[in-house]
């Protein structure tokens, strides 16, 4: 009977490991090796996405938007997004500022316990999660934005070590909170960002390059090494390129990046705007088809958005065909602060049509699409 039985369970362990791959969709070499089977189900999906168009994402899009805050509509499907065309966006973005410091809220003023919901709720419903971390710097005390140099103070053997891996103890503890029917939730993580440019205390004149990468290095041993996180797609996405950066500049390197990103805004010039997405995702396109990455516009939008017909006359024509598996744009928080349509917004019949366009994919147009 034994001899019977050990066949057969060798033919489902072979069939369960190698269920998710094919000859289309091959196994990638991810920065966790014992990555949950949600993850590489998530990495597999983004990949599919990929070759239908792109996922259509949104910051802290459950979270508040324009007149509202979800505190107040706890029990009703609500986004800006939703408000206007019924669906809501396939990625939701997310960040978890201010976490370090074991505060209720994020720099963003959103309850960690409500996130966490949001979050849940999302995956439930099939929506892919992107977070980004906006840490205080953790030598002056001051935000993201204080550019105190810092960097070489947190990693080993600096005077605030002890600070950071409490920070990142505290990061990990809320990532692996993340569970719905005892599954982790997966999750795009995206730290240390747009580190070509100069605004944050981790970026470049604020950081040399081989500090950085050994942060990165460490914050992704201390995750996944030492707190066992397991459910993290790691992404690298600096600011758009200026003509003498180079996007390689501050790469940790393929054992560490999962993901390869780039974060753009049009500063009311549609045209300097085009030059970049056009330039950038081309050369991101490039270097992760090289290397079997994936690649997404991890961060971009035109603030009020005033431009008339913006997405389907300046955006869409773009992107279109880039190989992009997600966009994501940022969030909305006032009549000065937002990047997203809304309803009685003057680019809403814009969006409408935005949303028709044969790449476009909002949540219902993923769930469409199974790994």
């Amino acid at each position: 009977m034994l001899k019977r039985i050990i066949p057969v369970l060798l033919v489902f362990t072979m069939f369960s490991c190698k269920s998710i791959y094919t000859s289309d969709y091959k196994k990638p070499d991810l920065v966790d090796k014992n990555i949950s089977k949600s993850s590489k189900l998530l990495r597999k999906k983004l990949f599919l996405i990929s070759q239908e168009g792109f996922a259509i994402g949104h910051q802290d899009c459950t979270s508040y938007g324009m007149g509202w805050n979800k505190s107040d509509y706890i029990d009703v499907e609500k986004s800006d997004v939703f408000d206007m065309i019924e669906d809501q966006p396939s990625v939701y973005g997310f960040d978890i500022g201010w976490i370090e410091h074991g505060s209720d809220v994020n720099l963003d003023g959103v309850p960690f316990d409500l996130m966490r919901n949001l979050i849940i709720e999302a995956h439930k419903k099939g929506g892919i999660i992107t977070v980004s971390w906006h840490l205080d710097n953790p030598t002056s005390g001051g935000d993201s934005w204080d550019t105190t140099p810092s960097v070489a103070n947190i990693l080993e053997g600096g005077s605030h070590r002890e600070k950071y891996e409490l920070w990142v103890g505290r990061v990990a503890s809320f990532f692996k909170s993340l569970e719905h029917n005892n599954t982790q939730i997966p999750v795009i993580f995206r730290p240390f960002h747009e580190m070509n440019g100069s605004w944050f205390w981790w970026g470049k004149d604020n950081c040399n390059v081989t500090d950085y990468k050994k942060l990165w290095h460490q914050t992704v041993h201390l995750l996944r090494d030492k707190h066992k996180v397991n459910n993290l797609l790691y992404t690298y996405s600096p600011n758009k390129l200026n003509p003498d950066d180079n996007y390689m500049t501050y790469y940790p390197g393929d054992d560490y990046v999962d993901i390869l990103g780039s974060d753009i805004y049009d500063f009311n010039d549609a045209e300097e705007y085009i030059t970049s997405v056009v330039n950038d995702l081309a050369i991101v396109k490039s270097i992760a088809t090289k290397k079997d990455k994936l690649f997404a516009f991890t961060e971009t939008g035109l603030e009020k958005i005033p431009t008339k017909n913006w997405f389907t006359e300046v955006l869409y024509p773009n992107i279109k065909d880039s190989g992009i598996s997600w966009i994501l744009f940022w969030r909305n928080h006032d009549e000065t602060h937002h990047y997203m349509p809304f309803k009685g917004h003057v680019n809403e019949p814009d969006f409408k049509d935005f949303k028709a366009l044969p790449e476009t994919l909002f949540l219902k147009d993923i769930n469409q699409i199974n790994p």
